[in-house]
């Protein structure tokens, strides 16, 4: 089942158990976040927040808040399920006979039915504000630190001014006053080179903000879909139809029409205004820096608007299982270009880009050095601090597991490589701000081609005929 927007997945949740209505009256500066910090870190429901202070709207929270949520959001049981409808995409061959065709033609007309839709009306405008102010928002401020109240959930819409090729993504916006807000894109993202060949031509950047919309539109615009792809497309394939846009009222821009609130404006050329600190979902505080600022220019919404939001820091939190989501995903597009990885694992305590953990089919001496330079080649994978690369029969899911093998199986002087790159701009501890150094372990078999003279051991392990026996005659023992 697919969820077209917000409220619907409201539904959903509710029927299921998922979702808990909050009644009191609760501030959006600090209050909702320590709630929302409690409730995820005990693997929670989602939170409808109906009175917030100062704001006619209400606020959701937490709607993607576990693996098997986020799943239920994407209308899948579990996010393998997920990755098994990208496996049947990225698996289809071409066909030979008749029957065969006929076979691959549902699929093929599905496909050409993702594109988004232009639609004259839209939900998202059946209110127009004649006096448009972002104050009135219910934006949170996430952690006492901060420089204050954000945006955290916004899909951000551009377009290049030189080809028109559209981009969505999840950048954070701290609201200065009614008008104005940060536009924090970092350089690597695409909402930042469309407006890098805007100052270039030196013209201001149309901007739209979508708050809310479909759950696979919001996954669709945080998760890193390949440079080229349209996130409307990516989100179309998610939930089996297109996703409807309509015009926007005062930029040339197509917004989802299911949104709940949309906000329209521009970033000028050159205009740079201090923006945080902020709380981050490293677990530590981004500190203030120059940034872009976005004008409003309008704010369209629902009669009854629903106002997202999220909060990110310190581990698990519900940006960890978005980003599992992509892991899950995006694997299935990883075996495509390394057809010898087996697993991959970004574990939630390396925020998305410290640790990545794989296991291969080795084939040949220095296997392992390969994969981690070519994944290092990859899109956001360029971030990632430490590469560990283990054997295919290593459960790289299992945490204990991956450090038994790192502690046993590697040498550090003949194992360990390091590579100067690209780092991600939240990552305080690089020598500089975006650059810095990362860590390859070769934790497989070594083999004598790599100049292991040694025996390797046989591991310790229990005969398949003593574990079925142990097995059948467990109850006598009368151990439990």
């Amino acid at each position: 089942m697919s969820f077209r927007n917000l409220r619907e997945l409201i539904k959903g949740l509710e029927k299921t158990g998922q979702l808990k209505r909050v009644q009191t009256e609760v501030s959006a500066e600090l209050e909702i976040s320590e709630i929302y910090d409690r409730v995820v870190k005990k693997s929670g429901p989602a939170l409808l927040f109906e009175k917030v202070k100062d704001s006619p709207f209400p606020v959701l929270i937490n709607a993607f808040g576990s693996n098997e949520r986020m799943a239920f959001a994407l209308g899948e049981k579990s996010l393998d399920d997920l990755a098994n409808r990208f496996e049947e995409l990225a698996n289809l061959q071409a066909p030979e006979g008749f029957r065969e065709k006929a076979k691959l033609l549902p699929k093929l007309l599905e496909l050409a039915n993702l594109p988004p839709k232009l639609v004259g009306k839209a939900p998202c405008q059946e209110v127009v504000m004649e006096k448009p102010d972002l104050t009135i928002l219910p934006a949170l401020k996430c952690w006492p630190l901060d420089g204050g109240r954000y945006l955290t959930l916004p899909i951000v819409l551009t377009k290049s001014p030189k080809t028109g090729t559209r981009n969505l993504g999840m950048y954070r916006m701290q609201i200065y006053d009614q008008k104005t807000s940060g536009m924090h894109w970092h350089p690597h993202k695409g909402g930042a080179q469309h407006y890098r060949e805007a100052e270039q031509m030196n013209k201001p950047l149309p901007v739209a903000i979508a708050l809310g919309g479909s759950p696979a539109l919001i996954f669709s615009a945080s998760a890193p879909v390949p440079e080229g792809i349209d996130e409307y497309l990516f989100a179309g394939f998610l939930q089996g139809e297109a996703v409807e846009v309509v015009k926007g009222k005062t930029v040339d821009l197509e917004v989802p029409a299911e949104a709940e609130i949309i906000l329209e404006g521009y970033v000028e050329p050159k205009e740079r205004k201090l923006e945080g600190p902020f709380g981050d979902h490293t677990g530590f505080y981004s500190l203030p820096d120059q940034y872009p600022v976005f004008h409003l220019t309008a704010i369209t919404h629902r009669k009854d608007a629903i106002y997202p939001a999220t909060v990110v820091g310190r581990p698990p939190m519900e940006d960890c299982f978005m980003a599992k989501a992509s892991e899950r995903i995006f694997l299935v597009l990883l075996r495509k270009i390394f057809p010898e990885i087996v697993d991959l694992n970004l574990p939630m305590e390396g925020v998305f880009h410290n640790y990545a953990f794989v296991s291969i089919d080795k084939r040949y001496p220095g296997h392992a050095d390969k994969i981690m330079h070519g994944l290092w080649g990859l899109g956001q994978m360029m971030f990632t601090k430490w590469i560990v690369v283990f054997d295919r029969e290593v459960n790289v899911q299992d945490t204990s597991e991956v450090l038994w093998r790192m502690g046993n199986n590697i040498d550090p002087q003949r194992d360990i490589i390091f590579a100067k790159g690209p780092t991600d701009v939240l990552d305080h501890a690089a020598p500089r701000s975006g650059l810095g150094t990362k860590i390859g372990i070769d934790a497989t078999r070594k083999w004598k081609e790599e100049g292991f003279e040694r025996e390797w051991p046989d591991e310790i392990g229990m005969t398949d005929e003593i574990k079925e026996l142990v097995s059948r005659r467990w109850k006598d023992y009368g151990i439990d």
